[in-house]
C-alpha cells in the first residue's frame, strides 16, 4: 500500500532501504517506542551503521520507551544501560505498550505492526495530525513512565501460582473473589499477594495491578499467550 503519506514497508532490510535515510535526517528529536529491544534494534542501527552516522547529535532528544519485556533478562539489562550512558534517555512502562512506533522531528511516524511468518510490516505516515497523535500518546506514556535508573533488575521469573495471582490483580478483582477463584483461604490469598508484591517492588496494589499487564502481556508471543 502507498500513497503520498502513507507507505506500507515489510521486513527490516526494506525498513532500512527505504525509510534508513529518515532515521539520519532527524535534527531535532528521535522518538522510539517498543515492546522490547527487537522491534526497532536491528533496522535503526543498521540505517545508522550505513549512514555513518552517530545516533546521538548535538541538539538532538532522543528518548527511549520500553514495557517490562525489554527487562527480561540481565543481558537485556545491560544493552539497556548501554544505551543509556550514549546519552540516550530510557524509561520503562509499567504497562503494555499501545503502539510500537518512532516519531522523528515531528513529521514523520513509523508504526511497526505484529510479525507474520516473522516478518513485520512498517508504516511510514507523513500526515501531520496522524504524527502528532503518535507522539502525544508517547509522551503520555512516557510521562508515567519510570526512569531505567530505577529499574535495577528484571522481574522475577513467575511461577503458575505466580501467574495465577496477577492474573487477579490484572482484574482488579477483591482479595474475596480472589481467594474463591484461587481455591485458597482469604488469609493465604493475602499473604500470596504481600509476597508478590514485595519481588515485585510494588507499593500498592494498583501499582501491582499495573505491573501484572505488563509483566503477562510480556509472555505474549505474536500469536497470543503462551
Amino acid at each position: 500500500m502507498s500513497t503520498d503519506r502513507i507507505i506500507t514497508l515489510h521486513g527490516e532490510d526494506e525498513l532500512v532501504q527505504r525509510a534508513g535515510h529518515l532515521f539520519l535526517a532527524s535534527r531535532e528529536e528521535f522518538l522510539v517506542a517498543a515492546a522490547d529491544l527487537m522491534t526497532w534494534s536491528a533496522g535503526v542501527n543498521a540505517a545508522f551503521r550505513e549512514g555513518k552516522r552517530p545516533r546521538v547529535v548535538p541538539g538532538l532528544t532522543m528518548r527511549k520507551l520500553y514495557s517490562r519485556r525489554a527487562l527480561a533478562d540481565p543481558e537485556s539489562l545491560r544493552r539497556l544501560r548501554r544505551i543509556a550512558a550514549s546519552g540516550i534517555e530510557v524509561r520503562i512502562s509499567d504497562g503494555p505498550i499501545a503502539r510500537e512506533a518512532i516519531v522523528i522531528d515531528r513529521r514523520t511516524a513509523i508504526l511497526a505492526g505484529a510479525p507474520v511468518r516473522g516478518v513485520r510490516a512498517y508504516t511510514v505516515v507523513h500526515t501531520p495530525e496522524v504524527v502528532e497523535g503518535v507522539r502525544s500518546l508517547f509522551r503520555a506514556t512516557w510521562e508515567g513512565a519510570t526512569g531505567l535508573a530505577d529499574c535495577a533488575a528484571p522481574p522475577p521469573a513467575l511461577t503458575d501460582r505466580a501467574r495465577a495471582i496477577l492474573r487477579t490483580l490484572a482484574a482488579g478483582h477483591t482479595d474475596e473473589a480472589g481467594a474463591r477463584l484461587l481455591g485458597v483461604s482469604l488469609r493465604t490469598y493475602r499473604r500470596r499477594v504481600a509476597e508478590l508484591m514485595a519481588a515485585l517492588g510494588a507499593g500498592s496494589r494498583f501499582q501491582a495491578g499495573l505491573l501484572a499487564r505488563g509483566l503477562l502481556d510480556g509472555e505474549a508471543g505474536p500469536d497470543g499467550p503462551r
